[in-house]
């Protein structure tokens, strides 16, 4: 609400800022979360109105410090001392609306028109390696003008991969194929990443891993001939061995890039290659890549390193999920890994002076299903709050996933705990996902059995369009 009488005003949210700490300093102390910055457009009392512009933060009220995030329901008197006395004004209320799962994000270099975000969800429909014309149809059914999709798990290189029909992104054919699918995407005004994908021990050939340790046998791997068999034991990572796959890293990002993809995930979640080495519960190393937290990270560092130099951090992400335990991928103290790591990337967007594209979380989501994968209890309040702590302790936009229903969603934009919400299993039964969320329709149930089929067509591509279902309903009247 804007108290201007006989004249007009207007405010607008034009980015985010870091505000100094309490004490007006720039040093190490606790700091401010971010605030909103603005953009006040005001009429000056001539007979020509001009437009004074200025940027105010919502909270700069001549008042101390308050070290709370500004929302929706802040209301601070906010003085305009930039105009001549007799006409300075009081803002009062809130600047901004609340941020909606359908509302515009800019994420990094990257304006999207809502916040629904496809996954990186695994189909096992790549032939060879090799993304297929049904790769196209599929990622261009999910293609919304100024959406995001991300690409499903895509290896980087022959021995990163563990299940069947796994695209890669380390060929020329490879390369061209999946420029097929990005150009068509493209074309429906879509942003898309490449999700990179190391297995480590997450295999059935002879792995790489952080550890010789192999997968517990409550565990199965999908094999080519469609049955589920044992994880291989997998061969320890020599120190000197770690910068070669660092490298494939670093070549599939450029790879990535070529094929005409905006940006590139770094996949450091759900008990895979990296994750092998974040987490204690696999990573026995005694080198300086194991033992201490800071140790652990020492790998995802070292290739969101080189990715970011390759290819710019603002077309870089990572992915994380500390409190999951897939795979035996579990943590002693999630939380402190959790925050550790956001410390590690908060400190490599501060040495190249630019943010990565987003940090995209994993939730446990205890309340949707009442416990972990490994069957630990847990509580919606001791997932709220580490989510909570680990999206204010990130300098970027964020990313989270598991689990999520429309309502969840909505709920988690509204209440900043989230500026992304990423879907899988309800995104691969709903083509036109975003457009049943908008009109509150109901959607298709997914089929689980088809998830991993070579079937292009089933369970694929064949999913109804909403318009498509009304219509064989008006044809049965």
């Amino acid at each position: 609400q804007l108290r201007v009488p006989s004249r007009q005003a207007s405010v607008k949210e034009v980015g985010w800022y870091q505000p100094r700490n309490a004490c007006g300093s720039s040093g190490t102390g606790s700091r401010a979360p971010r605030r909103r910055r603005h953009e006040v457009a005001l009429p000056v009392s001539r007979p020509s109105y001009r437009r004074s512009r200025r940027k105010l933060p919502l909270d700069s009220s001549r008042r101390p410090h308050v070290h709370v995030r500004c929302g929706p329901q802040r209301e601070l008197p906010l003085p305009l001392p930039f105009l001549p006395l007799s006409h300075r004004l009081w803002i009062t209320g809130p600047m901004t609306q609340r941020p909606s799962l359908f509302s515009p994000h800019q994420m990094g270099r990257f304006r999207l028109s809502h916040r629904v975000v496809l996954a990186p969800v695994t189909r096992c429909r790549a032939i060879d390696g090799i993304p297929l014309p049904a790769h196209v149809e599929y990622y261009t059914q999910r293609a919304t003008d100024g959406g995001f999709l991300i690409s499903e798990g895509t290896v980087i290189s022959p021995t990163a991969a563990g299940f069947p029909r796994c695209p890669g992104i380390y060929t020329r054919e490879q390369i061209d194929a999946w420029k097929k699918v990005v150009d068509a995407v493209h074309a429906k005004g879509s942003i898309i990443f490449c999700q990179l994908w190391h297995v480590g021990r997450a295999s059935n050939q002879t792995p790489l891993s952080s550890t010789d340790k192999p997968v517990s046998g409550r565990w199965k791997i999908l094999m080519p001939d469609g049955k589920y068999g044992s994880f291989a034991r997998p061969q320890r990572l020599a120190t000197s061995e770690i910068p070669v796959i660092v490298q494939h890293y670093r070549q599939a990002a450029l790879n990535a890039i070529e094929a005409g993809f905006d940006g590139v995930e770094i996949h450091g979640a759900h008990g895979y290659l990296i994750d092998q080495f974040l987490k204690d519960g696999i990573n026995d190393r005694t080198d300086a890549y194991g033992g201490s937290v800071q140790n652990r990270c020492r790998f995802l560092v070292e290739v969101t390193r080189a990715v970011t130099s390759a290819v710019g951090p603002e077309r870089v992400a990572v992915r994380l999920s500390p409190a999951i335990d897939h795979l035996d991928a579990y943590d002693s103290d999630p939380l402190r890994l959790g925050l550790t790591v956001i410390q590690q990337l908060n400190a490599l967007q501060r040495e190249s002076g630019e943010r990565l594209a987003y940090l995209h979380v994993t939730q446990p989501r205890y309340v949707a299903y009442g416990q972990t994968e490994s069957g630990l209890q847990g509580s919606a309040e001791e997932e709220s709050q580490m989510m909570r702590a680990l999206r204010e302790a990130y300098d970027g936009s964020f990313m989270c996933s598991g689990g999520f229903t429309r309502e969840l969603a909505v709920a988690a934009v509204e209440q900043g705990d989230a500026d992304l919400v990423s879907f899988g299993r309800l995104f691969i039964s709903n083509p036109d996902l975003v457009e049943r969320f908008k009109l509150g329709a109901r959607l298709n149930r997914y089929v689980r059995a088809t998830f991993y089929t070579a079937d292009p067509v089933v369970g694929y591509t064949d999913y109804p369009f909403l318009g498509q279902q009304q219509q064989q309903q008006r044809s049965r009247l």
